[in-house]
């Protein structure tokens, strides 16, 4: 399921990146690589903010749907 269904207070792991090659070397410069552990901090309007190794980082939907986890 995309990283945007996460509830926050949920870790979970990521298990593949959608989408162009820019797009999944964006995220991967992020943190966002596959079985790294990510924690839903908060969501507003299903922008999400997430804890990624020692960094807070904001994601918006569309971005979000591309982390599967």
């Amino acid at each position: 399921m995309p990283l945007s269904m996460a509830r926050p207070g949920e870790t979970v792991t990521i298990r593949k990146i959608t989408g162009k090659d820019e797009v999944r070397q964006h995220l991967a410069e992020l943190g966002f690589v596959v079985d790294s552990t990510v924690t839903v901090i908060s969501e507003i309007a299903g922008n999400l903010i997430l804890q990624v190794k020692e960094s807070r980082v904001a994601l918006d939907r569309t971005l979000a749907n591309r982390v599967i986890i």
